[in-house]
């Protein structure tokens, strides 16, 4: 099995952030990811909806092979992982907003999160900000139409940036010194968070956390790919292909399916 691939599933073409940190680490394993840019964005919609679009997902990475699945949505991991697990006899890594590091690391005692409606109103969510940031300043925010803008193409838009600005302001009113980015789209706005935030705030997210678990399960359950054979990847989107080539490049081709 260990020449299987890995499957890699997001509400859309954010997860390739995610993909990027895996292809870093694990340069040998062969990965098949899923854009399911029809439905985006899961953190508007309910729990139920965004367990079945999970399921639908999987089930399309298991029927090509996949050894395992990497959950590349937080909205998807904090509302569905739970029942996955339950459902399926595979491997299965999801993603959180990395709320433990920056609040072991705040200096100011407050941190800011940049999530979806989704995920900020999640139980995983809750237990997780209940549990480590006790005495500190929590300062959520819904990014509200982020992912629209993303899934369309306008990362560095006149609305997006004006989106960020709107965000950020209480943000840095509160004196926050770490920003999580508590979604997988949120890393490709890092450029223009950099430029509208003061030099002291760090930003954080799962990407490299996530590429070191997945290795680590697959070293546990012997299913590190040994070829050392050029990997193959498959990029699939039930939407335009043009946003997830963009954000690839154009080494890597992207195929439209209809699921």
């Amino acid at each position: 099995m260990s020449n299987q691939p890995i499957g890699i599933f997001d509400s859309g073409v954010g997860g390739t952030s995610i993909w990027k940190e895996l292809n870093l680490l694990l340069p040998h394993e062969n990965t098949i990811y899923l854009a399911d840019s029809k439905n985006a964005p899961y953190g508007e919609k309910p729990k139920e909806e965004i367990i079945a679009l999970s399921k639908k997902n999987i089930d399309l990475l298991l029927s090509k092979g996949c050894k395992l699945i990497v959950v590349a949505c937080n909205t998807a991991t904090t509302n569905a992982i739970k029942t996955l697990r339950e459902t399926y006899n595979i491997p299965i890594i999801g993603i959180e907003p990395a709320i433990k590091p920056a609040a072991l690391q705040t200096k100011t005692k407050a941190i800011g999160i940049l999530a979806t409606k989704g995920t900020l109103a999640s139980e995983l969510f809750h237990k997780a900000t209940d549990l480590f940031t006790n005495h500190i300043n929590v300062v959520e925010q819904v990014g509200e139409g982020i992912v629209n803008l993303i899934e369309s193409g306008k990362v560095n838009s006149k609305e997006m940036k004006a989106l960020l600005q709107i965000y950020m302001k209480p943000m840095i009113e509160a004196n926050i010194d770490y920003l999580v980015l508590g979604c997988t789209h949120y890393p490709y706005l890092i450029p223009q968070l950099l430029e509208l935030l003061p030099e002291q705030i760090k930003i954080i997210d799962s990407g490299k956390a996530v590429a070191l678990q997945t290795k680590a399960v697959l070293e546990q359950h012997l299913l590190l790919n040994t070829s050392r054979a050029n990997p193959e990847t498959e990029f699939y989107t039930n939407a335009h292909t043009e946003v997830l080539s963009s954000l690839l490049g154009k080494e890597y081709k992207v195929e439209y399916l209809d699921f």
